[in-house]
């Protein structure tokens, strides 16, 4: 039985973020048609090391029918030695005879997917008139936020980019963007002012699209810094405990969720459900049921609107299947027998 077996450099090599954003969205409409199956998370710490390994796996149905598993694991440890910070290895499997697809490196596929997650929700929440978006990080997965915004957002004439653990960092990260947004994404906006902003709180007035993607566990956004009409895609907070914004943003707004149990459980939803902000039953629905017109997004241009991202293990099995069918055709990767 032969199976694909791909390294990060061969899923650079391979993927587009164009093909993946719509993948990506064809999983979340399969979803709200309940043609996805997401199994629960298992989460593990070492407090010895500040380190964190999670398992997400589930299935896609219908004419993609695969199922499998990812296995991501964070070491801040291992920073300046042979081993990565963060890593993992996804397997992907046929769902009509169980045999194994492929076996690759996770991290990539996760930051692309996680990147057009946040770059559709974003499109598809903020006003029409949006044109400033402000993103809170400048970690490793900020320019696959970026990178999948600027694509679906042509009407974006201003990036405003925050980095609360490096300040100071976020300049030579804005100086190098247009450049490492043309060689890693293949995506050019010289249309953009791209700036970097250390006043969180400024950053935050002035922005009509926010999106977060950092590892914090206290709000780093207070609401009466947001102003009406300004949506959120929350990308960071996928593990309990963890919180982006303040609780407090959510009352009153219109919130979505890749999927409503997980993020009550583990996503930037999880403390305001917790504490009493929101209930489930105002939570007005998930991105798939507004990508496939069952219930509408925003309502008006005063409202503040929530996406709450927690990633789902389907997302990274389209993106495997997409990668293994190119790898075939382009014949990159080991093919191995089992």
């Amino acid at each position: 039985m032969d199976i694909k077996v791909l390294n990060r450099k061969q899923l650079e090599e391979i993927l587009e973020m164009p093909a993946v954003i719509e993948g990506v969205k064809a999983v979340y409409e399969a979803k709200a048609e309940g043609g996805t199956a997401v199994w629960p998370l298992v989460e593990h710490h070492f407090p010895e090391l500040k380190a964190v390994t999670d398992v997400r796996s589930g299935a896609v149905m219908g004419d993609v029918n695969v199922h499998g598993l990812k296995m991501l694991n964070n070491f801040p440890g291992n920073a300046g030695t042979e081993f990565p910070v963060f890593g993992g290895m996804l397997m992907v499997f046929d769902s009509t005879n169980g045999a194994p697809l492929g076996i690759m490196d996770a991290s990539y596929i996760t930051c692309m997917r996680t990147g057009a997650a946040g770059g559709i929700s974003a499109a598809l929440f903020s006003r029409k008139d949006a044109k400033t978006l402000m993103i809170l990080g400048a970690g490793r997965q900020s320019i696959y936020q970026i990178g999948a915004a600027l694509l679906l957002m042509p009407g974006i004439k201003k990036l405003v980019v925050c980095d609360p653990l490096s300040p100071d960092g976020a300049n030579g990260y804005v100086e190098a963007l247009p450049g490492n947004l043309k060689t890693q994404l293949n995506v050019e906006r010289p249309d953009v002012e791209m700036i970097a902003e250390p006043d969180v709180q400024k950053a935050v007035g002035q922005a009509d699209t926010i999106i977060t993607i950092t590892p914090s566990r206290t709000p780093v956004i207070k609401k009466e810094w947001v102003k009406p009409g300004t949506h959120f895609s929350c990308i960071g907070a996928d593990m309990i405990g963890k919180e982006e914004i303040d609780p407090e943003i959510f009352r009153g707004a219109r919130v979505f969720c890749d999927d409503i149990d997980q993020c009550c459980r583990v996503g930037e939803t999880e403390i305001p459900f917790k504490t009493g902000v929101i209930a489930k039953e105002q939570i007005a629905g998930e991105i798939g049921q507004v990508l496939n017109g069952m219930i509408p997004g925003r309502t008006d241009d005063e409202q503040i609107t929530v996406f709450d991202a927690t990633g789902l293990a389907p997302l990274d099995l389209v993106t495997a299947k997409a990668a293994v069918q190119l790898a075939k055709e382009k014949g990159l990767g080991l093919t191995a027998e089992l």
